[in-house]
């Protein structure tokens, strides 16, 4: 699993300040966002969770050499599974993020594994957000990018597990071109919407002051 621009900016965008105590990173991937997160907060429980074996033990090898490996655990698990589970011990997490699948299977690849990183077939909007709704804590938030054709649909069935959307950044990846990305948070509480807007780059390899100051701080060379 490559680490890809819609990580990082969920990993650098989701909000911490409220000092959530419990995080839980939905599909973990390589483990970037947790590791992010963990960089960028003093949260002593961020779990991960992660469908795929092979992306697991990646995750698992990236949290166990990270500076933070002592906040971080991964669970090779459905999430679906693990909401369950998670739900019957009444426990709850402060923050939920997930960078999830959204490809349809018109897109579907021969690649196993990157279809289940991919693709609604392994996590449906529906699934991520019911799981979210059981175990979000009452003033918990939760963070996820996805794309902006599916702002209106993965909106209204967010308000239908009662989750209201707070907050929204329209992503461009340049001055010209369309929005591709949106990232959303969502609450139990009904807020005024705060609305952003984000170009990544001028031009190639070239990068907004926006996005620098955004994520300046997990890139070495930025």
């Amino acid at each position: 699993m490559k680490v890809g621009t819609d990580g990082v900016l969920l990993g650098a965008w989701c909000s911490v300040e409220d000092f959530p105590d419990t995080i839980l990173d939905v599909g973990s991937g390589t483990g970037v966002v947790s590791l992010m997160i963990a960089q960028r907060s003093d949260a002593m429980t961020i779990d991960a969770v992660e469908i795929d074996e092979n992306a697991y033990e990646q995750t698992v090898a990236n949290f166990e050499e990270s500076d933070w490996g002592d906040r971080l655990y991964c669970y090779n698990a459905t999430f679906q599974e693990f909401a369950d589970e998670i739900a019957e011990e009444e426990e709850t997490y402060d923050l939920i993020v997930s960078n999830p699948p959204f490809y349809t299977d018109n897109f579907e690849t021969n690649d196993e594994a990157r279809n289940k990183a991919r693709f609604t077939t392994s996590l449906s909007f529906e699934e991520l957000l019911l799981g979210v709704s059981k175990i979000l804590s009452a003033s918990g938030k939760f963070s996820t990018i996805i794309p902006f054709r599916e702002e209106e649909n993965f909106i209204a069935l967010a308000k239908e597990k009662q989750l209201f959307l707070n907050k929204i950044c329209r992503i461009k990846g340049n001055p010209t071109s369309e929005i591709k990305r949106i990232l959303l948070e969502f609450s139990f509480k009904e807020n005024n919407i705060i609305e952003e807007n984000l170009t990544i780059e001028i031009e190639r390899h070239q990068y907004t002051e926006a996005y620098i100051n955004l994520t300046k701080d997990f890139y070495l060379k930025m």
